[in-house]
């Protein structure tokens, strides 16, 4: 097939480093088609705030990241990739595992929620969402859906669930069935690769796959009431280290804390907003 246009150009040499840095791991979550990278800040009439560090802990080089929370104050975070996927719970501090459990060799994991001592957790394309037990990691149950998982996050009340396109459903956390749709625009244009989802201080905030940008959502409209812009996180990432894209956000609400991660990121950085 002919390549027609600049937008294809641009996203298959994306495809074709990834293949370079990951050799085998390009093509692990579809780039749907969007706005061309490091282009919606330019485009964007929402406030832009960048971030203040104000710690940085250690975490897995070597961890494909998909989901994050906080529990109890720890740190549990799901993983992909076919005969990879976990989903641990460690020390913030030390990064060690308390506990985890691997997924089934044919299960890609995704985004993970927390929500009534249960934890959630996505499926790529397996099109299965599995429950576990908050505490033991024990599985409960696998619910079946339609279509790709990619994010997750919960609001108290429902289940918010991404795929990589313009729009964020809310679902019932029983029995998973859909209550309501919104559709995520910045103006008049749609954003797309929404990723991994926190609920942050009654917004949503979503990881723009392939971008080191955070949009903030409003949940009633799904209009972006702004951006958060994290490229300066990766001057403090080593200079060898083999990263790859941003993805990861972990919200404490007690102790009003913010973590944000990335693929094979050797850091977890605990940030907060510049004001």
């Amino acid at each position: 097939m002919m390549i027609r246009d600049t937008k294809t150009i641009l996203f298959a040499l994306i495809l074709i480093a990834a293949c370079i840095l990951r050799p085998g791991e390009a093509g692990a979550e579809n780039v749907l088609p969007g706005e061309i990278p490091f282009s919606l800040l330019m485009k964007t009439r929402a406030p832009i705030s960048s971030v203040v560090i104000q710690k940085i802990h250690p975490h897995d080089p070597d961890a494909f990241t998909q989901g994050l929370i906080i529990m109890d104050g720890s740190l549990c975070e799901s993983t992909g990739l076919l005969g990879r996927s976990t989903l641990a719970c460690k020390d913030i501090a030390t990064g060690k595992v308390l506990r985890q459990i691997q997924l089934p060799p044919e299960f890609f994991g995704e985004g993970i929620a927390l929500f009534k001592n249960r934890i959630y957790l996505l499926t790529w394309q397996n099109e299965t969402a599995w429950v576990y037990d908050a505490a033991s990691l024990k599985e409960i149950r696998r619910i079946k859906y339609e279509g790709e998982g990619w994010g997750l996050a919960s609001d108290g009340k429902s289940l918010l669930v991404s795929n990589g396109s313009p729009t964020i459903v809310f679902r019932d956390p029983e029995s998973f069935t859909v209550r309501r749709k919104i559709h995520v625009r910045d103006g008049d244009r749609p954003v797309s690769r929404l990723n991994e989802l926190e609920f942050v201080r009654g917004e949503i905030w979503a990881n723009i796959y392939m971008e080191d940008i955070i949009a903030r959502i409003s949940p009633q409209t799904g209009r972006i009431t702004g951006w958060i812009d994290l490229s300066a996180l990766r001057s403090y990432l080593p200079a060898n280290a083999r990263v790859d894209v941003l993805n990861g956000i972990a919200y404490d609400e007690k102790k009003n804390r913010i973590f944000v991660t990335g693929k094979y990121w050797p850091h977890l950085f605990e940030i907060q907003l510049a004001h």
